[in-house]
């Protein structure tokens, strides 16, 4: 055994692809080896990703594979032999198509019985060896790579084409220390590859064996190969230089709370520092600055351009405030630095001065006298102008309105409707789309409006993502509802609906973001209710169908689908602020999800409350018996011949002391789980159905349902519909029957 390491060396790798290419080019080669018998199951695998390679080392790899026992099969005994059990001619010719001679006849064996009997004949396959099975597990691993774009270059021969994801200019394959003889993309593997283009000691590298890549990389080629060892290494520079300022990055600004391990975590997974990491071979993390007249733009203008366009790391100061200093990282570690930070202010100028123009030029205009330009935009071909939708957000906005407090501004709620997509027709935001809201929140500030309407502009987009902070206001959380729903039921009203994978319009996206309102702060709203509301809007509409039952479907899929996610201790502690005072919102039981579920709650922000009490009703001791007998209710009912109507139960038709008794125990136990109910003591009246055992076990063992005289039947089905709806008023307990 020795390890193994394989490096194909290219031009710049895009970066955005570049981690997901080093781990698929390592697992799957890995993987083409453990399949073969060339390295064992616990084989470790070490990727290798920079922006000019792609390489794996593995461990404990064999030059060859040891042989393997291979049971052949052959064909039907009725083809292979004749009446004396001799081999027929097709068999003989079988056995000499499979290289095997006479002799083999004496291994033959036979399976099965009658006209299923099969010949069978066990032979010894060879061990593949090292150079032939790395060389599929290498074509393998090349056609498997996720290649968001193939290109098509020409080899030094000026006639052989190669389509690959950047030209490949070297392969190296070692065993140990020595060369395996393959080949890929036209290239011969040797021991030689490149380090820094600039910075290297050496060039070319001569590898001495595999264990000596990263080391030799590192100190002879001024390269760090992992991928994750180089984005250490950033996070680790861009941390000690904004501490060393007495400032901090952009990304740390919702990661105050936690530790410095925890901080370093989050930084890892930050989109900038993935990509920035692919575009580095060495980081060197230097500090620049620019002039502080730009910081009159508003900050996230600034961040934005810098992290966008320039790849920049904006810092801030203790109070969350942009400064007029950032972090760039370069690929060069030059004596003087000062060439390389003077080149980035220079670049850094004209970006910031473009978002100063447009932000004074948006500013000439308010956004009032912008209205009649939405009806210029389209929003969708059937669905009309953005105008037209403004029109039906402020509709929906004010009969939401009226399921929330009476002192309630319906009025700022109109006014924020009627300007919240104005900013799109900014110059500002026709540069950076991502910007919308956040503009508009600035724009109305300046033309004076409510700073309630300011703020609902801005948030009406919110919560734009797992774990992003919801509207502030009851003005952005009412705009913000009426936003998403008039999404969701104009598309489903129109049938582009979700399906599969496919999803062009964010439509489960904008379901999560209603369900996280609702559960979160929607005490006293109904889904129902909202829902019906908009739907009217859309009577202009030609070819709308009413979709509101859809669409609570497509929510109450959507509530199912969170609440059975897993939670991610760090991401909620991180981002999601407003559940810290509120049960477990996900990692729930699929049993007790569809026990909640099933009765379609109205009001959302009771479903925590609900699962909570559900599984600590299935702590009682008399929790499995009232399942059972739940269970057993609905299937009478549900196989009745006749509707049970538990309003048509009748006293003077009880007979039986065990029915009398539970008519009684319903009696008493309906009202107070009712009212434990009404108050949201969810637990509480749960419990109180304990107290139903004995009268629910005692009617099962003593009487008959399906009596045969009529009035008695329907009035004992009457009966079970009662204790039904007592039982299931916070879930349907049915579902929670083993």
């Amino acid at each position: 055994m020795n390890n193994l390491l394989v490096e194909l060396l290219v031009e710049e790798l895009p970066p955005k692809a570049l981690s997901a290419l080093g781990a698929s080019f390592a697992n799957t080669l890995a993987s083409g080896l453990r399949e073969q018998g060339l390295a064992p199951a616990d084989t470790v695998v070490t990727p290798y990703a920079s922006p000019r390679r792609l390489a794996v080392h593995v461990t404990g790899v064999l030059p060859r594979a040891a042989d393997r026992p291979v049971a052949q099969k052959l064909m039907p005994a009725s083809v292979g032999l004749d009446a004396a059990g001799q081999p027929t001619p097709a068999l003989i010719k079988k056995l000499a198509a499979l290289g095997l001679d006479p002799q083999a006849l004496q291994k033959l064996r036979r399976e099965g019985e009658g006209k299923a009997e099969t010949l069978f004949i066990d032979t010894v396959a060879a061990g593949a060896q090292l150079a032939d099975g790395l060389q599929r597990a290498l074509h393998e691993a090349i056609a498997k790579l996720p290649i968001p774009k193939v290109m098509s270059y020409q080899l030094d021969d000026g006639w052989t084409t190669v389509k690959f994801v950047r030209p490949a200019h070297g392969l190296v394959a070692l065993h140990g220390a020595d060369v395996v003889p393959i080949e890929a993309l036209g290239l011969r593997a040797g021991r030689q590859t490149h380090g820094h283009r600039f910075e290297a000691l050496a060039d070319p590298i001569v590898l001495r064996d595999a264990d000596s890549y990263a080391a030799q990389l590192r100190d002879e080629g001024a390269v760090i190969a992992s991928f994750e060892d180089r984005r250490a290494e950033m996070v680790r520079q861009l941390r000690a230089q904004a501490l060393a300022c007495g400032a901090r990055l952009e990304a740390e600004r919702t990661l105050q709370t936690l530790t410095d391990t925890e901080i370093e975590l989050a930084l890892l997974d930050d989109p900038l520092v993935q990509e920035v990491t692919a575009l580095v071979e060495r980081p060197n993390v230097l500090l620049c600055q620019f002039d502080r007249a730009f910081l009159d733009v508003p900050q996230e203008c600034l961040i934005l351009t810098m992290k966008a366009n320039q790849k920049y790391f904006p810092l801030l100061d203790a109070a969350g405030r942009l400064t007029h200093q950032f972090l760039v990282v370069s690929n060069i570690t030059p004596a003087d630095a000062g060439a390389v930070t003077s080149g980035n202010e220079r670049v850094v100028r004209p970006r910031l001065a473009d978002a100063q123009f447009f932000f004074n030029q948006d500013r000439k205009r308010t956004l009032a006298s912008r209205v009649p330009g939405l009806d210029k935009v389209v929003y969708h071909a059937r669905l009309g102008s953005q105008g037209e939708r403004m029109r039906r957000v402020q509709a929906l906005a004010r009969a939401i309105a009226a399921q929330m407090p009476p002192t309630y501004p319906v009025d700022l709620a109109e006014r924020a409707a009627l300007l919240a997509k104005t900013d799109l027709l900014t110059d500002m935001v026709g540069e950076f789309p991502e910007l919308q809201g956040i503009m508009g929140r600035y724009y109305a500030a300046h033309d004076a409006e409510d700073p309630l309407v300011a703020e609902a502009i801005e948030d009406h987009y919110k919560p734009r993502f797992s774990g992003d902070e919801l509207p502030r206001s009851d003005v952005g959380f009412a705009l913000a509802l009426a936003d998403k729903t008039e999404t969701l039921v104009g598309l489903f009203g129109i049938g582009e609906r979700p399906t599969g994978d496919k999803d062009p319009f964010a439509l489960r996206r904008h379901a999560l973001g209603i369900i996280r309102m609702l559960m979160e702060r929607g005490h006293g709203i109904e889904v129902s209710r909202f829902i019906d509301a908009a739907v009217p809007v859309f009577g202009q509409v030609a070819g709308f169908a009413d979709p509101g039952a859809d669409v609570q479907s497509f929510i109450f899929d959507r509530l199912a689908n969170m609440l059975r996610e897993p939670r991610d201790a760090i991401k909620e502690f991180v981002f999601s602020d407003s559940r810290r005072n509120l049960p477990a919102v996900t990692g729930w039981g699929a049993q007790e999800i569809d026990a909640v579920l099933a009765l379609r709650p109205d009001i959302l922000a009771t479903v925590p409350q609900r699962l909570q009490a559900v599984r600590e009703f299935m702590t009682l001791p008399e929790a499995p018996a009232l399942t059972a007998a739940n269970k057993r209710v609905v299937n009478i009912l549900k196989k009745s011949e006749q509707p049970a109507d538990r309003a048509a139960l009748r006293g003077e038709l009880l007979h039986e002391p065990a029915e009398i008794a539970l008519a009684e125990a319903l009696q008493t136990v309906s009202g107070k789980a009712q009212t434990e109910s009404a108050h949201g003591n969810y637990t509480q009246s749960l419990k109180c159905l304990a107290a139903l055992k004995a009268p629910v076990d005692a009617f099962f063992d003593n009487v008959m349902v399906n009596a045969d005289d009529p009035v008695l039947r329907a009035n004992r089905l009457a009966l079970l519909a009662r204790l039904q709806a007592a039982m299931n008023q916070v879930a349907d307990l049915s579902r929670l029957a083993a």
